[in-house]
């Protein structure tokens, strides 16, 4: 098996995700890119995010996108289940991308495409060795028995627990200004929406990426 090349939050942050891509030596037959969620909301250019992970699927990348805490308002926004929440937290931003799709208005005008991708996101990625989850885990209980809600939305209660789900969980949501590293937890939202860094992981090496 090949590298493992884990992606941060990108919050709609197109020209960010472009840099870093760029700059990633990924051996397209081998190696697996796995982003961690929340690719839509908050930034200029969510709609060009998933293009953008779209061609890359195209081009026979291989790839797992999970679901972060955004793709999942985004989902209920699409399925009319409690829009504001997703308006709320930076949703407007993102249909003001598709033009026709704003809060009552036509979510067909979103491309078939973009809703198939956002219904296709799974909410953990498990191997050998990583766990890889937008948000955390809860204490104690296998990855089967996980909320969908704390896999997307918990914080302190996973990131400052010292339990040992056997393997390291690399993980994104809560930003920090430089990846977090402790009991076996890494979290790579360096808050790039925020005016701070995109971040890839690239492993077993351990080698991070920024832009």
């Amino acid at each position: 098996m090949g590298k493992i090349f884990a992606i941060g939050d990108i919050h709609g942050c197109l020209g960010m995700l472009t840099s870093l891509f760029n700059k990633l030596p990924i051996d397209q037959e081998n190696d697996l890119i796995v982003f961690l969620g929340d690719y839509i909301d908050r930034g200029a250019d969510s709609k060009g995010v998933i293009d953008f992970i779209l061609r890359l699927r195209e081009a026979g990348f291989k790839m797992v996108c999970l679901a972060g805490n955004h793709e999942v308002m985004f989902k209920n926004y699409l399925s009319r289940k409690n829009e504001a929440l997703s308006l709320l937290y930076g949703g407007s931003g993102t249909l003001a991308r598709y033009p026709g799709a704003c809060w009552a208005g036509k979510r067909e005008s979103i491309p078939a495409a973009h809703r198939e991708f956002i219904n296709s996101l799974v909410y953990y990625h498990e191997t050998e060795d990583y766990i890889f989850v937008h948000a955390g885990l809860r204490d104690g209980l296998p990855l089967e028995r996980q909320s969908p809600d704390d896999l997307v939305w918990i914080r302190t209660e996973f990131y400052l627990s010292h339990y040992d789900f056997g393997k390291d969980v690399i993980f994104g949501h809560t930003p920090f200004d430089q990846p977090f590293v402790r009991s076996r937890r890494i979290g790579i939202d360096t808050g790039a929406v925020y005016g701070n860094k995109l971040t890839c992981l690239a492993l077993p090496e351990m080698v991070y990426y920024q832009v």
